[in-house]
């Protein structure tokens, strides 16, 4: 049995943290807000987040960090990719004051603002080597939903450590649950953080009225145009058509479980972001990812078109009828 801190009880974060405790290890799972912790210790649910699911009766939930992080040998992060610079700054002080050295997991699905650092370069800047073991990535196509469900899902952990991602590997497989390793840790975050993209325009799409043809054209195209800028950081090509790309844009493209396919069909129908970001509740983390990609698209000289149509309709009020027109009537070109 191993102790793992959880950092998030998000959806995703605490469906994380419920499989842990049932695959028997010693599980804490911290939050921030006090009133989700008592309901989650007190009620053993999580209603935000997961209607009608209940979680363990063993899952223990704190709202003070350095209690949760006391005698974790792995601490998973599953924040906003927005909070992670702050909550990995605090987890290296109360690591400090504990006098213990974790291994490090991160399921959270982002590029930071400004900075375009991915989370693992995040949290290696944030907790020094001294501080930790190893960094380890968990992504792929898995909706919390469907995980609470016991449905079949498959991830993939990497880590440039190999053994680091085995050790994932081991801490989370189960019957429903199976995880293979990579040590693609660049292609598995540009992946898992540009896909949300690419739900927002298939969610506008459907919003809209298009069919299947539409989607299924700008998810292709779309995963095409995240290999490129992937491929200009070093990523193996390959992690694009696994689980980390293809597999998480299918999810992701397609499910009305995702928030930002849901954001998308809202824009579709027309409402504005801001009124979408209103009523969501939630993260979206596809509308911060698409400034971010736009903005490196431009800085490496990168083509992604899908994406630069999404970022006028975001950021600069761009009518999406007009944006998708436009990309159907740019000139004529070999697919490879």
């Amino acid at each position: 049995m191993k102790k793992i801190a959880v950092l998030g009880a998000g959806s995703w974060g605490s469906i994380l943290a419920n499989l842990l405790d049932e695959n028997g290890h010693d599980v804490s799972l911290w939050s921030y807000k006090q009133d989700q912790v008592d309901e989650l210790n007190q009620h053993h649910t999580n209603t935000h987040y997961i209607k009608d699911f209940t979680y363990s009766e063993t899952l223990v939930a704190y709202s003070d960090l350095k209690a949760a992080l006391k005698d974790a040998t792995t601490v998973l992060f599953v924040v906003p990719t927005k909070a992670v610079r702050s909550v990995a700054s605090q987890t290296k002080r109360a690591l400090a004051e504990l006098h213990t050295k974790p291994a490090l997991i991160h399921a959270s699905k982002g590029i930071e603002q400004d900075t375009y650092k991915r989370v693992s370069e995040i949290l290696a800047e944030e907790i020094p080597a001294e501080s930790r073991q190893s960094i380890t990535v968990l992504s792929g196509p898995s909706h919390a939903e469907d995980v609470a469900k016991k449905d079949i899902t498959l991830v993939t952990a990497a880590s440039t450590d190999l053994s680091a991602a085995e050790h994932v590997q081991k801490l989370f497989m189960n019957r429903y649950f199976r995880v293979y390793t990579n040590t693609d840790v660049i292609g598995v975050e540009i992946a898992a953080a540009l896909k949300n993209i690419i739900a927002l325009g298939t969610g506008a799409l459907h919003g809209l009225g298009y069919g299947d043809n539409a989607k299924a054209a700008l998810m292709t195209r779309g995963l095409a145009e995240i290999s490129r800028l992937g491929a200009s950081f070093g990523a193996n090509p390959l992690t694009f058509i696994g689980l980390a790309g293809v597999g998480d844009i299918i999810v992701t493209g397609t499910s009305h479980n995702s928030r930002n396919w849901r954001a998308g069909d809202e824009l579709g129908k027309g409402q504005s972001l801001e009124e979408v970001i209103d009523t969501m509740g939630m993260v979206i983390e596809g509308v911060a990812t698409t400034k971010s990609a736009y903005e490196l698209a431009k800085q490496r000289g990168v083509d992604m078109p899908i994406t630069t149509a999404i970022y006028q309709v975001l950021y600069e009020g761009k009518d999406i009828r007009e944006a998708i027109s436009d990309l159907m009537q740019r000139e004529g070109r070999s697919e490879f």
